[in-house]
């Protein structure tokens, strides 16, 4: 192997990182030694790492890798899953979403109680250890149908773990059961419950969520949802979705919001940042010249840098999507702060109708091959981050792997 391939399969050095600090201009130096010491960094300070370029951009990728490493240590994880999306139909028509479609569409679909059982069955007898249950809004979802849900998985699969309804369905659930959102998720929890994905979060930031949502879920019912999740002691992944008409100080704001509530209830087990895709969109189809075509490749890396510098010490499992990046990117992303990947999935129907483009399932040997790629030990990981099965180091880095801040230190291009 030559002098140029020895230094692209290497892990980062702290005398390259340290280099490339020193390059760097003085105020992100400031801000990237703040968080190589465990400093909470502010708004301001997260909206300037937004913003970098050149060689101040790859010092953050390499600090978020360290950081990474110094939290989470050498070890990438994934988890064996399956998405139950049991009805497209949905009223709420957000921007964003191509998923829904109306209750008398020749598409629709709202799949039976058995149906749902045998599919978390199935997916037990494939080596999953989760289901991950969701839906849209349907107009004949009554005041049980999210209890008999669950009711349903566990009297046919009783050890799987079900993580289920985004904080949109426990409102619309807890409207249509007269419930407080704390008591509709305690009777959820008590027939099965496992833990709740934190989606419908889109954009937090009041003004930027209104052009998605139109205020059908306002920031602060997310948050009271959210809270009353964890007040139960159910706890809850949190997102971003990112690239559409939003901005560095949008995403600031998110991550902020997202530390503080962490700060008072503990709750989130994990960040996962999940990029637009813009293709089928009604916000894009209709206003194409205002919104854009999803994140660059560039803000991918940083949002997911940015995240493990500004949640560090808080939420200290970052998730890179392959959904939305493709696994070859998202496993670039575990050495640019993500330490986990996601899970196996199975089936994936909201990203495919938006016009994601990789795929519905990978399995758990691709997901050890590309966290091996990565140069980190590979997990398979329970939905609440304890070790299932450990797969071990992964050796010398992959001949067909190059860090993120690797290949723009040798190419200059993001």
């Amino acid at each position: 192997m030559n002098a140029i391939a020895d230094f692209l399969f290497q892990p980062e050095s702290g005398a390259q990182l340290e280099r490339l600090l020193a390059q760097s201009e003085p105020e992100v130096r400031r801000i990237l030694r703040k968080s190589l010491t465990g400093g909470e960094l502010s708004r301001e300070e997260a909206v300037t790492l937004f913003n970098t370029s050149g060689v101040e951009y790859n010092a953050l990728l390499a600090t978020a890798d360290r950081v990474r490493q110094l939290r989470c240590g050498d070890t990438g994880s994934f988890v064996i899953t399956r998405n139950i999306n049991f009805t497209n139909v949905c009223y709420m028509g957000c921007s964003f979403c191509n998923f829904s479609v109306a209750k008398e569409d020749a598409t629709a679909e709202f799949i039976s109680f058995d149906e749902i059982a045998n599919r978390a069955e199935e997916a037990w007898a494939r080596g999953a250890t989760e289901v991950c249950v969701q839906g849209g809004l349907h107009p004949d979802i009554d005041k049980d149908f999210y209890r008999n849900v669950l009711i349903a998985i566990k009297s046919r699969v009783p050890d799987i773990h079900i993580h289920a309804f985004s904080p949109f369905e426990i409102w619309y659930g807890a409207k249509k059961a007269r419930m407080t959102p704390e008591a509709f998720l305690a009777d959820l929890k008590a027939h099965g419950l496992g833990s709740m994905p934190g989606t419908a979060a889109e954009i937090l930031e009041p003004e930027v969520r209104k052009k998605l949502t139109k205020d059908k879920l306002k920031t602060e019912e997310w948050v009271r949802i959210i809270k009353a999740a964890h007040s139960v002691g159910v706890r809850t992944t949190s997102t971003i979705m990112y690239g559409h008409v939003d901005g560095p100080s949008d995403w600031a704001y998110h991550l902020d919001l997202l530390r503080t509530i962490q700060k008072e209830t503990g709750g989130f087990t994990e960040f996962v940042p999940l990029g637009f895709i813009h293709y089928e969109t009604p916000l894009y189809k209709e206003n194409p010249q205002g919104v854009r075509t999803g994140p660059t490749r560039a803000e991918h890396f940083k949002m997911h840098a940015v995240a493990r510098l500004m949640l560090q010490g808080h939420i200290d499992n970052i998730q890179a999507s392959w959904v939305k990046m493709g696994p070859e990117t998202a496993a670039q992303m575990l050495r640019a702060g993500a330490n986990d990947l996601g899970g196996t999935l199975m089936n994936e129907s909201i990203s495919r109708a938006a016009g994601g483009q990789h795929g519905q399932e990978v399995f758990p040997e691709d997901m050890v091959a590309n966290i091996h790629k990565a140069g980190l030990s590979a997990i398979q990981r329970s939905t609440l981050y304890s070790c299932v099965q450990d797969y071990g180091p992964a050796g010398d880095f992959s001949p067909s792997f190059i860090s993120p801040s690797q290949h723009i230190l040798l190419t200059g291009i993001a």
